[in-house]
């Protein structure tokens, strides 16, 4: 059952609890700041009902017809549709990726593909219970967000050393009905605007951590369940000025859990502290490949601003500008190449999953990671400084300004008012709080350029190079 947008929209008037500005939200759908998040995340809805892209963003499996999203991936084939599904929809968010299918299913594989070794060790049912909770999601068409990063206090201390008890979510009771939870987690995309939570732990733990390891699925409208939206991306509303971030917007939230009820049927981890790192990671891989398929319109809608900047200031052919645009193919070009490998050598694992190749996913958003701000400082050199100076909407539409300004901005065959329209787009790009929060996701979404680095080098088959320099060293 594919949801339409208009019953997406009565999903989320539910009587959820979140904040704004410290003020209590009485519908988020109709919100002046929140509702263009959720109008945003409705593309996933959109698409799933539009003959473009059904193709793509659905699958038929007899009389069943639910979002490719839920499909588990089988291959490397399957992989890249994923990928393709992901890249169509952030290239219609203009650069923003809806996410509301994505990191949930990202998180459903994961568990899927750990919890029935947890299962064995354990005998516990955590594998059904999953696979339960998949089949209720895919029917029902969900959105669904994850919570995973916890506030964390004193971070040189583990969770049950921490002065505030509440830094980690942990569980607080249990009895025969299921468990209560605590704490407080940051950074929750898309959480206003999903009908379920995911709540996964955000590192291995310790024996004495054992309420820390907690992983189960929560209803937004959960009593004890608070969201604290994030402004950050709330001044821009001029479509001209802002053509990507008046209409585009993610909500990031803080999560507070205040003693949150959940039932043992959608609890998928309650203490086994030592599978709280596999449950973690697991997510991450997959949420990996998602993350860098959702860079590659951004770099692509780069590279195409930076050539018609070239072009409309007249210097496309100059050296410096033909290297910089140089640069920019081959660091888009890298990131495509290594998400490409990274399915192409994936494997089958628990549970009938493919999983992306571990070493080349991290790999690639190393590389998207570490390339971005160079890439951004390119596309500002490009535009020059105009893409912080150009005069507002108001002064092109003045019948006396408007004219003037379009002469003396002219350039190389184009009209000045298309040409600063260009430039609004490059300063939505690279030089406004949508360029900010790109940024920033680069280095710390989908886990750091640390962590990246280092599932890279822990990946690489040092036995084997090793070897190579002994036999070196017997041949000498």
């Amino acid at each position: 059952m594919l949801q339409y947008e208009s019953d997406y929209y009565a999903s989320l008037r539910d009587g959820r609890r979140v904040y704004y500005r410290g003020q209590l939200v009485e519908d988020v759908t109709t919100h002046p700041v929140l509702g263009k998040a959720i109008r945003h995340a409705a593309l996933d809805f959109r698409m799933a009902h539009d003959s473009r892209y059904q193709d793509l963003a659905v699958v038929t499996d007899g009389h069943d017809r639910y979002s490719r999203y839920y499909s588990i991936p089988q291959s490397a084939e399957d992989l890249k549709r994923r990928r393709d599904l992901i890249v169509e929809g952030t290239r219609l968010g203009g650069t923003v990726v809806p996410l509301i299918h994505e990191i949930g299913t990202d998180a459903l594989f994961g568990l899927m593909e750990v919890l029935p070794e947890v299962d064995a060790r354990h005998r516990t049912t955590y594998a059904d219970r999953v696979r339960r909770f998949w089949e209720q999601a895919k029917f029902h068409d969900w959105a669904l967000a994850v919570a995973q990063t916890d506030v964390k206090g004193d971070r040189s201390r583990r969770p049950s050393d921490q002065p505030h008890p509440d830094a980690y979510v942990r569980i607080v009771r249990r009895s025969s009905e299921g468990i209560w939870i605590r704490g407080t987690k940051v950074h929750t995309s898309v959480a206003i605007n999903a009908n379920w939570l995911i709540v996964l732990p955000t590192r291995e733990m310790r024996e004495a951590d054992r309420d820390y390891a907690v992983a189960c699925a929560v209803p937004l409208n959960a009593p004890g369940l608070t969201l604290i939206a994030s402004p950050y991306l709330e001044q821009a509303i001029d479509p001209w000025e802002h053509p990507l971030s008046a209409r585009h917007k993610m909500v990031e939230t803080v999560t507070i859990f205040d003693d949150v009820f959940v039932p043992w049927d959608t609890v998928f981890l309650a203490g086994e502290w030592d599978a709280a790192g596999a449950v973690a990671k697991a997510f991450v891989e997959f949420h990996r490949f998602t993350a860098v398929s959702y860079k590659l319109p951004l770099l692509q809608a780069l590279l195409g601003v930076a050539s018609l900047l070239a072009k409309y200031n007249g210097v496309r052919q100059a050296r410096h500008v033909q290297a910089a645009l140089g640069d920019l193919v081959i660091y888009e070009m890298t990131v495509g190449a290594l998400l490409d490998n990274a399915a192409d050598r994936g494997e089958l694992v628990r549970a009938g999953l493919f999983r992306p190749n571990i070493a080349l996913v991290n790999l690639a958003k190393y590389h998207f990671a570490t390339g971005l701000h160079q890439a951004m400082h390119k596309v500002q050199d490009i535009a020059g400084g105009l893409l912080v100076t150009a005069p507002g909407r108001e002064d092109w539409d003045h019948p006396e300004l408007g004219p003037w300004l379009d002469e003396a901005f002219a350039a190389h065959e184009v009209a000045g008012r298309e040409r600063v329209a260009l430039m609004h787009l490059a300063g939505d790009l690279v030089a406004s709080e949508l360029a900010a929060y790109h940024m920033v996701l680069a280095v710390h979404a989908e886990g750091s350029i640390e962590a990246e680095r280092m599932t890279v080098v822990n990946s690489y088959p040092w036995q084997s190079a090793e070897a190579e320099a002994r036999r070196l060293l017997d041949d000498a």
